[in-house]
């Protein structure tokens, strides 16, 4: 009976393991986490931008539009902290370089789909002209990770919905070059380019960030709020959560049948 309660053990383990696998998906931009916007080259500003959260630049220098521009966190230029968010930076972008793909959406405009969590690639670049659905039926650890090898561009007026109970944190954009959000474009996720983000006016990211590794952030009166991700409360747990607890009751118990039905041993004295 011993051996079959180890196995059964390691099995809880391997699925409470991949159950988690997304929530920590969701939490690996490190120190550059803080970060609304992040620039290599620059980051300029025409206009009423709002930034919730901190603006940084590296190795460029100091950012140009503030004010006007709005930024209610910190602003970091060059200096130590905004290296060290670069660096968790590109680790991320390899992170999601790697990922596998599970679908291939290559010459498919992303407006007017609904996707479930997953990886979506394309093989060169995307185009959002409309509404793009992200559903999460009912996990708020989902996951959805869009990767291009160029260009991602919006039409105006484009957006991006999140819907039955997602978490903006688990929403990723890897730019396999650059990213232009058109006029008046509602976006969720963290924006990650290997080259620049342009954002027209009034184009905003609610629940994200715009992060360029090499080029430059450049915004004409644009919101973006970063969505706290390691501040935010633990879930509700989905219904396979709740099958995973109720598996390791299961286990509780079988160890505990297994304990009661040893013989006693007694010892003469």
């Amino acid at each position: 009976m011993s051996r079959e309660v180890r196995k059964l053990g390691a099995i809880v383990f391997i699925l409470v393991i991949c159950g988690v696998g997304d929530a920590w998906a969701q939490a690996s931009l490190g120190t550059a986490e803080a970060f609304a916007v992040l620039g290599g080259s620059a980051v300029t500003n025409t206009g009423t931008s709002v930034i919730t959260g901190d603006l940084g630049v590296h190795p460029g220098g100091a950012p140009t539009g503030f004010p006007p521009g709005i930024v209610t966190g910190t602003i970091h230029a060059a200096n130590a902290t905004a290296l060290a968010a670069k660096n968790d930076l590109v680790t991320q972008y390899d992170a999601l370089s790697a990922a596998a793909c599970t679908s291939n959406l290559t010459g498919q405009d992303l407006g007017g789909q609904t996707l479930t969590p997953g990886v979506y690639c394309f093989n060169s670049s995307a185009q959002l002209t409309g509404t793009l659905t992200l559903n999460a039926q009912g996990n708020a650890n989902a996951t959805f990770t869009f990767k291009t090898e160029s260009t991602l561009t919006t039409a105006s007026a484009s957006r991006v919905l999140l819907i039955n109970g997602g978490n903006p944190c688990g929403v990723a954009w890897r730019i396999g070059s650059s990213a232009t959000l058109g006029t008046t474009t509602s976006f969720i996720g963290n924006l990650i380019a290997l080259t620049s983000i342009s954002m027209n006016n009034n184009a905003n990211i609610i629940g994200g960030r715009a992060l360029a590794r090499n080029g430059a952030v450049t915004l004409i009166s644009n919101d973006i709020t970063f969505a706290p991700c390691g501040l935010a409360p633990p879930p509700v747990p989905t219904l396979s959560q709740w099958m995973l607890i109720g598996l390791a009751g299961l286990l509780c118990l079988t160890a505990i049948v297994a304990l009661r039905r040893r013989p006693l041993q007694l010892v003469d004295r």
